[in-house]
């Protein structure tokens, strides 16, 4: 009965505008994911905050994200996604208004937090809605071209937009942006998105959900403090080995279950797992290189937070262009286009990087932020595409929450792999302290280089097929 009614009110509701819907709320979390960098200077100098203190004000957001996503789609599937969604939204709206009155750099991180948990619920489960909504194979690919697109010009925009918020109100105001679009967004989905729910919802994974997030807590954890603890002390090593120990029990305990938070037969798809792969190299590339770029344009050029943004706006407008045009490429011609593309465009801008100076002329600097945007605007579609392609319709909101959580790791471990290096290098000064991340980025464009090819050869779409016939196929663990 309530497929039938869900299935009538779709029916009534034009899918491009279900599409648009779940895109605002997708607008909302990814420039918020942004945004922020580009106050930290203002951060550290209202609050006291330290380096570390600013790596944990958008680490503890993406860590949380990362590790709580599939729980999320998860939940969707049971309760219905858009009381989900509805639920994520007024939690992000509610973490956003505790940040911009937060008293200190603890209680800014407690509250990012507090954003996370509403984040979680919201990109997963938008995009089971964008998969159960567009059935028709080019049309949902043209629907996740939107998708990725969407989310590359909006962390794009970010720090131009944080920096004139920034720069004209003061940083606190990077958060009442959510406020007016989280209001819209909730409305407008419980006026046109039906609700609706798996049929046979995923059982939750209490276990694999701990072992995640200790994989993700203790790492990001012991990168971060390292150079402060040493990293030959017994609190980084023994976080390390913590951190490989759950890995471990995570690769053995999930086979065994009926149903997991991680299926671990998704991998056996060469695309699939490339994908997840692409996705942590860019984003890590793309947070550690907004992350450093703030500190370095504030801090040795000396330029305000409204400066500092119209200097990435190169950046934005190289992703708007690219992303829909990565999207198009996707759907005429699959994915390998784009990735290649994407790959040689990040290797070029971090070798370029690689020289950067205290006085590295500007023009050479904004050469540097288009060609990277290029790269960045390349990679959005192909990734969710390719995570989602070639899966069985019931678990394309699993695939993507995958794609998602790869997303989310890759930009918490590019801003502590990037606040790290800078800290064990700052004597040679803050330009010279950067280069060793530059060249950590030039070999994770090679790696999406190599694998934007491989991805697309006969053997890994055969791969694919042959994963999703395990997929379909009833799950041979143990009922846990």
């Amino acid at each position: 009965m309530n497929t039938t009614i869900a299935r009538s009110r779709q029916a009534g509701t034009h899918p491009n505008l279900i599409l648009a819907i779940c895109c605002l709320s997708l607008l909302m979390v990814a420039m918020d994911a942004t945004i922020v960098n580009v106050a930290l200077p203002s951060i550290r100098r209202d609050l006291g905050a330290s380096i570390s203190g600013l790596q944990w004000v958008i680490d503890a957001y993406t860590m949380v994200v990362a590790s709580l996503l599939m729980l999320a789609g998860s939940m969707a599937d049971r309760f219905g996604r858009r009381r989900v969604f509805q639920t994520g939204m007024g939690l992000f709206m509610l973490g956003s208004l505790l940040c911009s009155v937060a008293p200190n750099t603890e209680g800014l991180v407690a509250f990012r937090i507090v954003q996370a948990l509403g984040a979680t619920m919201l990109n997963p489960v938008a995009m089971s809605i964008i998969a159960n909504t567009f059935h028709e194979p080019k049309a949902r690919a043209r629907a996740i071209g939107i998708w990725g697109a969407v989310a590359g010009v909006a962390m794009a925009l970010g720090p131009v937009i944080g920096g004139a918020l920034t720069q004209s109100i003061g940083w606190r105001s990077i958060f009442w942006v959510n406020l007016p679009v989280g209001a819209a967004a909730m409305l407008l989905a419980a006026r046109y998105i039906p609700e609706s729910k798996a049929p046979h919802p995923r059982r939750v994974d209490p276990v694999g959900q701990l072992l995640v997030f200790g994989i993700l807590a203790t790492v990001t954890y012991a990168v971060i403090e390292g150079p402060r603890e040493g990293w030959a002390s017994t609190t980084i090593i023994g976080l390390f080995g913590a951190a490989a120990l759950s890995l471990v029990a995570l690769l053995i305990y999930e086979p065994r279950r009926r149903e997991p938070l991680i299926d671990v037969r998704f991998f056996r798809s060469a695309p699939f797992s490339s994908a997840t792969l692409i996705a942590v190299c860019s984003f890590s590339a793309f947070s550690g290189f907004l992350f450093l770029n703030t500190l370095y344009l504030q801090e040795v050029r000396g330029l305000s937070a409204f400066q500092t943004g119209l200097c990435t706006l190169p950046l934005a407008l190289a992703t708007i262009l690219c992303s829909p045009l990565s999207g198009r490429l996707v759907g005429n011609y699959g994915t390998r286009p784009s990735l290649l593309a994407s790959g040689a465009a990040t290797v070029i801008s971090a070798l370029l990087m690689t020289q950067l100076t205290a006085t590295t002329p500007l023009i050479v600097l904004l050469l540097t932020y288009v060609i990277f945007g290029i790269g960045f605007g390349m990679v959005n579609a192909p990734i969710t595409n390719t995570a989602v392609s070639g899966m069985p319709k019931a678990q394309a909101g699993l695939a993507a929450a995958v794609a998602s959580t790869s997303r989310q790791i890759g930009a918490s471990l590019g801003v502590a792999l990037a606040g790290t290096i800078l800290g064990m290098h700052v004597h040679h000064g803050f330009a010279e302290a950067s280069h060793p991340f530059w060249w950590l980025i030039v070999g994770g464009g090679a790696v999406v280089l190599v694998l934007g090819w491989l991805s697309n050869t006969r053997w890994a779409k055969e791969t694919t097929r042959h994963a999703a016939h395990l997929l379909e196929e009833a799950p041979a663990g143990a009922t846990a």
